[in-house]
């Protein structure tokens, strides 16, 4: 089992950056698959990007490819989201999720709380 807490969200404005960070306990956090999901206001939750347990593959939504960047340091059972050239329409709750599964984009097993960004115009 491993808990997850996300830090690093905040209030910017539209063209600036903002790095999320994903903390997570246990020593087998080398093992899980990371995945980063958003949730604005009255839509669902869809994914946003997604790294594999070694860090050899990620993944993007389209909607954030090429401004959003996932990473992850097994040393310090961490994963990231930089994400550069915010959008208004990138206002959410963020949440990471970590599986063991093949899949990346959906069937995650463990859910942090959240952290919001709010992206002014």
């Amino acid at each position: 089992q491993v808990q997850l807490v996300e830090s690093g969200g905040g209030l910017v404005q539209a063209g600036g950056s903002l790095r999320l960070s994903c903390a997570a306990s246990g020593r087998t956090f080398s093992t899980y698959n990371m995945g980063w999901f958003r949730q604005a206001p009255g839509k669902e939750r869809e994914f946003v990007a997604a790294i594999r347990w070694s860090g050899g593959s990620t993944y993007c939504a389209d909607s954030v490819k090429g401004r959003f960047t996932i990473s992850r340091d097994n040393a310090k059972n961490t994963v990231y989201l930089q994400m550069n050239s915010l959008k208004p329409e990138d206002t959410a709750v963020y949440y990471c999720a970590a599986n063991k599964r093949s899949s990346l984009r959906n069937a995650y097993d463990y859910w942090g709380q959240g952290t919001q960004v709010t992206v002014s115009s």
